[in-house]
Protein backbone atom coordinates (compact mmCIF):
# COMPACT_ATOMS: atom_id res chain seq x y z
CA UNK A 1 0.00 0.00 0.00
CA UNK A 2 1.48 3.36 -1.01
CA UNK A 3 1.85 6.08 1.61
CA UNK A 4 -0.40 9.11 1.46
CA UNK A 5 1.65 11.99 0.04
CA UNK A 6 2.41 14.72 2.53
CA UNK A 7 1.86 18.42 1.94
CA UNK A 8 4.11 20.21 -0.51
CA UNK A 9 6.70 22.70 0.83
CA UNK A 10 4.38 25.56 -0.21
CA UNK A 11 1.46 23.98 1.65
CA UNK A 12 3.64 23.37 4.69
CA UNK A 13 4.74 27.02 4.77
CA UNK A 14 1.15 28.20 4.39
CA UNK A 15 0.07 25.81 7.14
CA UNK A 16 2.79 26.99 9.51
CA UNK A 17 1.86 30.62 8.83
CA UNK A 18 -1.83 29.89 9.48
CA UNK A 19 -1.08 28.03 12.72
CA UNK A 20 1.28 30.78 13.91
CA UNK A 21 -1.34 33.44 13.15
CA UNK A 22 -3.95 31.37 15.01
CA UNK A 23 -1.83 31.19 18.18
CA UNK A 24 -0.86 34.85 17.87
CA UNK A 25 -4.54 35.84 17.70
CA UNK A 26 -5.30 33.62 20.71
CA UNK A 27 -2.52 35.45 22.52
CA UNK A 28 -4.13 38.82 21.71
CA UNK A 29 -7.58 37.77 22.99
CA UNK A 30 -7.07 39.36 26.46
CA UNK A 31 -7.10 42.79 24.77
CA UNK A 32 -10.55 41.99 23.35
CA UNK A 33 -12.00 40.79 26.66
CA UNK A 34 -10.53 43.75 28.55
CA UNK A 35 -12.69 46.07 26.45
CA UNK A 36 -15.72 44.22 27.84
CA UNK A 37 -14.69 44.27 31.49
CA UNK A 38 -17.87 46.17 32.46
CA UNK A 39 -20.05 43.25 31.27
CA UNK A 40 -20.65 40.27 33.54
CA UNK A 41 -18.30 37.39 32.61
CA UNK A 42 -21.08 34.79 32.59
CA UNK A 43 -23.13 36.97 30.26
CA UNK A 44 -20.15 37.35 27.95
CA UNK A 45 -19.75 33.57 27.74
CA UNK A 46 -23.47 33.18 26.98
CA UNK A 47 -23.11 35.71 24.15
CA UNK A 48 -20.03 33.86 22.93
CA UNK A 49 -22.08 30.65 22.70
CA UNK A 50 -24.96 32.27 20.83
CA UNK A 51 -22.97 34.30 18.30
CA UNK A 52 -20.43 31.53 17.74
CA UNK A 53 -23.27 29.14 16.94
CA UNK A 54 -24.78 31.65 14.50
CA UNK A 55 -21.48 32.05 12.64
CA UNK A 56 -20.77 28.31 12.67
CA UNK A 57 -24.22 27.66 11.18
CA UNK A 58 -23.36 29.98 8.27
CA UNK A 59 -20.03 28.21 7.76
CA UNK A 60 -21.60 24.75 7.89
CA UNK A 61 -24.23 25.74 5.34
CA UNK A 62 -21.35 26.22 2.90
CA UNK A 63 -19.35 23.11 3.84
CA UNK A 64 -22.07 20.53 4.41
CA UNK A 65 -21.34 20.22 8.11
CA UNK A 66 -25.04 19.90 8.98
CA UNK A 67 -24.98 16.25 7.88
CA UNK A 68 -22.24 15.47 10.39
CA UNK A 69 -24.09 17.37 13.10
CA UNK A 70 -27.37 15.56 12.39
CA UNK A 71 -25.60 12.20 12.58
CA UNK A 72 -24.18 13.09 15.98
CA UNK A 73 -27.57 14.09 17.39
CA UNK A 74 -28.87 10.59 16.62
CA UNK A 75 -26.14 8.98 18.75
CA UNK A 76 -26.79 9.35 22.50
CA UNK A 77 -23.21 8.45 23.43
CA UNK A 78 -21.81 11.06 21.03
CA UNK A 79 -24.25 13.64 22.44
CA UNK A 80 -23.04 12.88 25.98
CA UNK A 81 -19.40 13.18 24.88
CA UNK A 82 -19.96 16.58 23.25
CA UNK A 83 -22.08 17.79 26.14
CA UNK A 84 -19.21 17.04 28.51
CA UNK A 85 -16.59 18.60 26.19
CA UNK A 86 -18.82 21.67 25.73
CA UNK A 87 -19.19 22.02 29.50
CA UNK A 88 -15.42 21.85 29.97
CA UNK A 89 -14.91 24.41 27.21
CA UNK A 90 -17.50 26.73 28.75
CA UNK A 91 -15.84 26.51 32.17
CA UNK A 92 -12.47 27.21 30.54
CA UNK A 93 -13.85 30.28 28.75
CA UNK A 94 -15.56 31.54 31.90
CA UNK A 95 -12.50 31.27 34.14
CA UNK A 96 -10.31 32.77 31.42
CA UNK A 97 -12.55 35.80 30.83
CA UNK A 98 -12.99 36.35 34.56
CA UNK A 99 -9.24 36.03 35.15
CA UNK A 100 -8.34 38.49 32.39
CA UNK A 101 -10.85 41.09 33.51
CA UNK A 102 -9.89 40.66 37.18
CA UNK A 103 -6.27 41.55 36.39
CA UNK A 104 -4.75 38.05 36.20
CA UNK A 105 -3.55 37.94 32.57
CA UNK A 106 -0.14 36.59 33.64
CA UNK A 107 -1.73 33.74 35.59
CA UNK A 108 -3.98 32.87 32.66
CA UNK A 109 -0.88 32.64 30.47
CA UNK A 110 0.61 30.22 33.00
CA UNK A 111 -2.45 27.99 32.58
CA UNK A 112 -1.82 27.56 28.87
CA UNK A 113 1.90 27.02 29.40
CA UNK A 114 0.87 24.08 31.61
CA UNK A 115 -1.54 22.51 29.10
CA UNK A 116 0.99 20.27 27.24
CA UNK A 117 2.28 18.89 30.53
CA UNK A 118 -1.26 18.28 31.81
CA UNK A 119 -1.97 16.35 28.60
CA UNK A 120 1.09 14.16 29.18
CA UNK A 121 0.10 13.52 32.80
CA UNK A 122 -3.48 12.70 31.75
CA UNK A 123 -2.15 10.24 29.18
CA UNK A 124 -0.33 8.41 31.96
CA UNK A 125 -3.11 8.53 34.56
CA UNK A 126 -6.17 8.05 32.34
CA UNK A 127 -4.89 6.11 29.33
CA UNK A 128 -2.01 4.36 31.16
CA UNK A 129 0.43 5.45 28.47
CA UNK A 130 4.11 4.75 28.95
CA UNK A 131 6.07 7.94 29.64
CA UNK A 132 9.64 8.42 28.52
CA UNK A 133 12.27 9.54 31.00
CA UNK A 134 12.35 13.13 29.77
CA UNK A 135 8.57 13.34 30.03
CA UNK A 136 8.72 12.27 33.68
CA UNK A 137 11.38 14.93 34.23
CA UNK A 138 9.20 17.60 32.61
CA UNK A 139 6.22 16.70 34.82
CA UNK A 140 8.45 16.78 37.91
CA UNK A 141 9.82 20.23 37.04
CA UNK A 142 6.33 21.59 36.39
CA UNK A 143 5.02 20.19 39.68
CA UNK A 144 7.94 21.83 41.48
CA UNK A 145 7.14 25.16 39.84
CA UNK A 146 3.48 24.99 40.89
CA UNK A 147 4.49 23.99 44.43
CA UNK A 148 6.84 27.00 44.61
CA UNK A 149 4.03 29.33 43.56
CA UNK A 150 1.77 27.77 46.19
CA UNK A 151 4.39 28.21 48.91
CA UNK A 152 5.25 31.81 47.98
CA UNK A 153 1.70 33.09 47.43
CA UNK A 154 0.06 31.10 50.20
CA UNK A 155 -2.48 29.74 47.70
CA UNK A 156 -2.32 27.56 44.62
CA UNK A 157 -2.41 29.37 41.25
CA UNK A 158 -5.98 28.13 40.89
CA UNK A 159 -6.82 30.16 37.77
CA UNK A 160 -3.90 28.59 35.92
CA UNK A 161 -4.66 25.11 37.25
CA UNK A 162 -8.36 25.27 36.31
CA UNK A 163 -7.52 26.56 32.83
CA UNK A 164 -4.94 23.82 32.27
CA UNK A 165 -7.22 21.09 33.63
CA UNK A 166 -10.33 22.14 31.70
CA UNK A 167 -8.48 22.66 28.42
CA UNK A 168 -6.63 19.36 28.88
CA UNK A 169 -9.93 17.61 29.61
CA UNK A 170 -11.55 19.31 26.63
CA UNK A 171 -8.73 18.20 24.33
CA UNK A 172 -9.06 14.64 25.62
CA UNK A 173 -12.81 14.58 24.98
CA UNK A 174 -12.46 16.12 21.51
CA UNK A 175 -10.07 13.33 20.54
CA UNK A 176 -12.97 10.93 21.15
CA UNK A 177 -15.11 12.74 18.56
CA UNK A 178 -15.20 11.92 14.86
CA UNK A 179 -16.45 15.41 13.98
CA UNK A 180 -14.26 18.05 12.39
CA UNK A 181 -13.38 21.29 14.13
CA UNK A 182 -16.37 23.33 12.92
CA UNK A 183 -19.16 20.71 13.34
CA UNK A 184 -17.60 19.67 16.66
CA UNK A 185 -17.65 23.18 18.08
CA UNK A 186 -21.14 23.66 16.64
CA UNK A 187 -22.34 20.53 18.46
CA UNK A 188 -20.88 21.73 21.75
CA UNK A 189 -22.41 25.20 21.46
CA UNK A 190 -25.74 23.84 20.21
CA UNK A 191 -26.15 21.51 23.19
CA UNK A 192 -25.54 24.37 25.63
CA UNK A 193 -27.31 27.05 23.58
CA UNK A 194 -30.68 26.63 25.37
CA UNK A 195 -29.00 27.49 28.69
CA UNK A 196 -27.15 30.43 27.11
CA UNK A 197 -30.26 31.83 25.43
CA UNK A 198 -32.36 31.34 28.58
CA UNK A 199 -29.76 33.10 30.69
CA UNK A 200 -29.56 36.06 28.29
CA UNK A 201 -33.36 36.38 28.19
CA UNK A 202 -33.48 36.30 31.98
CA UNK A 203 -30.79 39.01 32.18
CA UNK A 204 -32.74 41.22 29.80
CA UNK A 205 -36.02 40.75 31.67
CA UNK A 206 -34.24 41.43 34.96
CA UNK A 207 -32.84 44.67 33.54
CA UNK A 208 -29.22 43.60 33.97
CA UNK A 209 -28.43 42.54 30.39
CA UNK A 210 -25.90 44.46 28.34
CA UNK A 211 -27.79 44.63 25.03
CA UNK A 212 -29.66 47.91 24.74
CA UNK A 213 -27.90 49.32 27.79
CA UNK A 214 -24.31 49.78 26.62
CA UNK A 215 -22.75 52.06 24.03
CA UNK A 216 -22.40 51.21 20.33
CA UNK A 217 -18.72 50.08 20.44
CA UNK A 218 -19.53 47.66 23.26
CA UNK A 219 -22.49 46.29 21.29
CA UNK A 220 -20.20 45.69 18.30
CA UNK A 221 -17.64 43.92 20.47
CA UNK A 222 -20.27 41.67 22.06
CA UNK A 223 -21.72 40.71 18.67
CA UNK A 224 -18.18 39.99 17.41
CA UNK A 225 -17.72 37.13 19.89
CA UNK A 226 -18.49 34.58 17.17
CA UNK A 227 -15.79 35.97 14.89
CA UNK A 228 -13.25 36.08 17.72
CA UNK A 229 -14.02 32.41 18.42
CA UNK A 230 -14.24 31.03 14.88
CA UNK A 231 -11.45 32.79 12.96
CA UNK A 232 -8.53 31.37 15.00
CA UNK A 233 -10.22 27.96 14.95
CA UNK A 234 -10.42 28.01 11.14
CA UNK A 235 -6.76 29.02 10.91
CA UNK A 236 -5.86 26.21 13.30
CA UNK A 237 -7.82 23.66 11.28
CA UNK A 238 -6.08 24.77 8.08
CA UNK A 239 -2.63 24.73 9.65
CA UNK A 240 -2.95 21.49 11.61
CA UNK A 241 -3.52 19.48 8.41
CA UNK A 242 -0.40 20.88 6.74
CA UNK A 243 2.35 20.91 9.38
CA UNK A 244 4.02 18.27 11.52
CA UNK A 245 2.76 17.75 15.05
CA UNK A 246 6.19 18.72 16.34
CA UNK A 247 5.93 22.08 14.59
CA UNK A 248 2.42 22.56 15.92
CA UNK A 249 3.65 21.71 19.42
CA UNK A 250 6.32 24.39 19.24
CA UNK A 251 3.93 27.02 17.88
CA UNK A 252 1.43 26.45 20.73
CA UNK A 253 3.76 28.31 23.13
CA UNK A 254 3.23 31.48 21.10
CA UNK A 255 -0.24 32.18 22.58
CA UNK A 256 0.70 32.14 26.30
CA UNK A 257 3.93 34.01 25.53
CA UNK A 258 1.97 36.83 23.86
CA UNK A 259 -0.46 36.82 26.82
CA UNK A 260 2.44 37.09 29.27
CA UNK A 261 3.92 40.03 27.37
CA UNK A 262 0.52 41.76 27.28
CA UNK A 263 0.06 41.26 31.02
CA UNK A 264 3.51 42.69 31.73
CA UNK A 265 3.86 45.53 29.25
CA UNK A 266 0.31 46.65 28.46
CA UNK A 267 -1.56 46.03 31.71
CA UNK A 268 1.50 46.37 33.99
CA UNK A 269 0.61 43.40 36.17
CA UNK A 270 3.23 42.70 38.87
CA UNK A 271 5.82 40.05 38.11
CA UNK A 272 7.89 39.97 41.27
CA UNK A 273 11.11 38.09 41.91
CA UNK A 274 9.10 35.66 44.00
CA UNK A 275 7.09 34.60 40.95
CA UNK A 276 10.11 34.07 38.71
CA UNK A 277 11.38 30.73 40.16
CA UNK A 278 7.99 29.07 39.67
CA UNK A 279 7.76 30.24 36.06
CA UNK A 280 11.40 29.24 35.50
CA UNK A 281 10.70 25.64 36.58
CA UNK A 282 7.67 25.46 34.28
CA UNK A 283 9.58 26.93 31.33
CA UNK A 284 12.37 24.42 31.99
CA UNK A 285 9.73 21.66 31.99
CA UNK A 286 8.41 22.88 28.63
CA UNK A 287 11.95 22.97 27.21
CA UNK A 288 12.48 19.36 28.34
CA UNK A 289 9.11 18.33 26.93
CA UNK A 290 9.93 19.98 23.58
CA UNK A 291 13.35 18.31 23.38
CA UNK A 292 11.71 14.94 24.07
CA UNK A 293 9.15 15.54 21.29
CA UNK A 294 11.84 16.50 18.78
CA UNK A 295 13.95 13.44 19.63
CA UNK A 296 10.91 11.16 19.45
CA UNK A 297 9.98 12.61 16.03
CA UNK A 298 13.49 11.96 14.73
CA UNK A 299 13.45 8.37 15.94
CA UNK A 300 10.00 7.66 14.45
CA UNK A 301 9.85 5.93 11.05
CA UNK A 302 9.05 8.15 8.06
Amino acid sequence: MSATPGPSPEQARAGALAAALCYFLWGLVPVYWKQLAAVDALELIAHRHVWSLALLAVLMSRTGGFRELAGLLRDSRAVATHLLSGTLLTLNWLVYVWGVNAGHVIETSLGYFLVPLVNVAAGRLVLHEHLRRLQWGAIGLAATGVALMFWQAGRPPWIALVLAATWGGYSFMRKRSALGAIPGLAAETLLLAPLAVGFLIWREIDGAGALGRVDLPTHILILSAGIVTAVPLLLFGYGARRVRLTTLGLLQYLAPTVQLVIGLWIYHEPFTRQRLPGFAFIWAALALYTIDNVLAARRAPA
